[in-house]
């Protein structure tokens, strides 16, 4: 991990003011970066029979993409309001600078999936929390959680439920 921590760039006062953004565009553009990314990732998966990974907008798309890649599932976006062409569902919910609105298609997940909800970082959990709103009123058999950064000062962790299993790759 230490060779992917040698590539986010920290980019600060983005989105605002006051704040520091882990921005893992550096990451995804180096090849060794992001295959390492794509192995860490799948490895922490590999034997739970996933058939989901629901990937959210944007930068969780990639990484989302890359670990259904690598295990063998579908991708579901969960995304910004307007953005998904049929019927879905939708949640509100706060941000640390801010309201937001996801939606995730109405058909994405079955009873029978095995989810995993992907996003890049892990800062206040609201979006997170979100988005695990709207995978679990779907009724999956199981679902897990997972970034590829956490920022443990933020405490995200406690906007997420104490009962899924939620890994990250790089906690700070």
């Amino acid at each position: 991990m230490e060779y992917i921590k040698s590539k986010i760039r920290d980019v600060y006062d983005f989105p605002t003011k006051g704040i520091v953004f882990k921005d893992l565009t550096t990451v995804f553009k180096d090849p060794r970066a992001l295959h390492i990314i794509g192995w860490d990732l799948s490895q922490l998966y590999r034997d739970k029979g996933v058939t989901k990974v629901v990937g959210i907008e944007s930068r969780g798309f990639i990484g989302g993409s890359i670990l259904a890649f690598e295990l063998g599932a579908g991708f579901v976006p969960c995304r910004k309001p307007g953005k998904l062409p049929a019927d879905t569902i939708r949640e509100e919910y706060d941000k640390e600078y801010g309201k937001d609105v996801i939606e995730i298609h109405r058909d994405a997940i079955t009873p029978d999936d095995i989810v995993v909800i992907h996003d890049d970082v892990l800062a206040t959990g609201g979006t997170m929390a979100a988005a695990y709103r709207l995978v679990k009123s779907l009724n999956p058999k199981q679902i897990y959680i997972n970034f590829i950064i956490e920022l443990s000062a933020l405490g995200g962790r406690k906007a997420l439920p104490a009962d899924v299993d939620v890994s990250s790759l790089i906690v700070y």
